[in-house]
């Protein structure tokens, strides 16, 4: 038996996902840019993709912006900030992924926009009172938070947040990667800035995202050579892909508690009998379900000194899962998330994450498999 968990670095494509990439693949290779009937045929399917998303997420069509993906996405909002915006200050924090963290370090660095980071507590919560504070500072600022965080689950108060840098005119970015297509979303009712999205993490294609941006935003051309994208991203546009992600947010939406509660009764089952096996065992990140991202669950195994083996023996034994970002794994440094908040970097810590396919029997297999890994290392 082989078991995937992790679906936080990415998601199996649904095959109603994969039906409709495919008839676009196959009938639809007009540019939507050409002004003849093929062209015309292609240029609905993107409009319609695109309306249907908005009526999803309650924004209108002319907000989204289609990108290769959802780094692509963090980039153009930092972008935007700092050379649009006239942005002089950046409030983060030093846990969020590297497609915002290595971004704003390159606009402190070679820009000297002031970069802040947020104090984080030991489960990577942001303090909402430090942050009002510095807001009230009269600098140009953008706020860039994740939603919730891909290797430690924890959620910030994205509409507490937004309030708070709309009543101080502070700009507010969100990277929704993790939590798109998880929750309902409102943007109209929310009033964020920017907000991006990948439908990998979704059970969408891979190589297709969008950035929402708030319709009071003005921008510039950013890939030039092209009309594409309102003529803010020049290139032909990835049809198939961005009628893939439509595809997904349908299925993503037909049942979006359903989905959650599915989910979340997996993650807390895996947490009892961790628990009940291991007395040392210990979770990063909140596991209060109205903190926490309930797709993705961070472990703390019992010390070991052959801890390193864990993720390599669990793969042989046919359970997948990760040590932190998918983005960072080959990297030598261990996960900065981890190290941000502090945590016991000496002991395995594994992060598995779920999706609506995932089932008990799956879990059941995989705890039999760490049961038993655990059970030579401990020897």
């Amino acid at each position: 038996m082989q078991v995937y968990l992790d679906n936080a670095a990415t998601t199996p494509m649904a095959p109603e996902v994969v039906d409709a990439m495919c008839e676009v693949l196959r009938h639809q290779f007009g540019n939507p840019s050409s002004t003849h009937s093929f062209g015309r045929s292609s240029k609905a399917l993107l409009e319609t993709s695109r309306r249907n998303i908005a009526q999803h997420l309650n924004c209108l069509p002319a907000e989204l912006f289609f990108t290769s993906g959802g780094t692509e996405a963090d980039n153009l909002a930092c972008h935007i900030a700092v050379h649009e915006l006239g942005v002089q200050r950046i409030i983060s924090t030093s846990i969020e992924h590297h497609a915002v963290g290595h971004t704003v370090e390159m606009y402190r660095d070679r820009f000297k926009v002031e970069l802040h980071h947020l104090t984080l507590d030991a489960q990577g919560h942001i303090d909402l009172k430090e942050l009002e504070d510095l807001l009230k500072e009269p600098i140009p600022t953008l706020v860039t938070l994740m939603h919730a965080n891909n290797e430690i689950a924890t959620l910030i108060p994205l509409a507490e947040v937004a309030r708070m840098c709309r009543a101080y005119g502070a700009y507010f970015h969100s990277d929704t990667v993790q939590t798109m297509g998880h929750y309902a979303f409102d943007l109209k009712a929310l009033d964020l800035d920017f907000v991006t999205c990948a439908a990998h993490k979704f059970h969408g294609p891979k190589g297709i995202g969008f950035l929402y941006v708030n319709k009071r935003i003005k921008m510039t051309p950013l890939i030039l050579g092209g009309s594409q994208e309102r003529g803010f991203r020049g290139g032909t546009e990835n049809i198939a892909g961005i009628v893939g992600m439509s595809k997904a947010f349908d299925l993503a939406y037909e049942d979006v508690q359903g989905h959650q509660a599915h989910v979340q009764g997996l993650k807390t089952y895996m947490m009892d009998r961790l628990t009940a096996h291991f007395p040392e065992i210990a979770f990063h990140g909140s596991t209060d379900p109205e903190a926490s991202l309930y797709t993705v669950l961070n472990v703390c195994f019992p010390p070991t000194d052959k801890g390193s083996m864990l993720l390599f023996t669990l793969d042989l034994k046919g359970v997948a899962v990760s040590g932190g970002s998918a983005c960072t794994s080959g990297a030598a440094k261990g996960s900065h998330v981890l190290e941000g908040i502090g945590a016991d970097m000496s002991r395995p810590n594994v992060r598995f994450s779920f999706s609506r396919y995932t089932t008990q029997e799956e879990i059941d297999f995989a705890l039999e498999q760490v049961f038993s890994a655990f059970a030579v290392a401990l020897a």
